[in-house]
């Protein structure tokens, strides 16, 4: 099984400033763990592209970004 183990972080849930890093790098591992190291290594670098520009960091990390601009600009940098 994998999941990101930080809490169920009820006293945020549906305000959208949750930081969604932990479950991509989660599912990142998992592709990994399952021989897609090619998928893995493309995630992990989406991680880091989107983790290294301060704008797209949550509350969590001292910024102002919600859940849905993280999770929009790991997509983005998928392509």
């Amino acid at each position: 099984m994998f999941e990101p183990i930080h809490g169920s972080a009820f006293d945020i849930t549906g305000k959208g400033i949750a930081n969604p890093i932990g479950a991509f790098w989660t599912a990142s591992l998992m592709l990994e763990h399952l021989g897609e190291k090619k998928a893995a290594a493309r995630l992990m670098q989406a991680i880091e592209t989107v983790t290294s520009d301060k704008v797209n960091h949550c509350p969590d990390l001292g910024g102002k970004a919600t859940t849905r601009k993280v999770t929009d600009a790991v997509i983005a940098a998928l392509y």
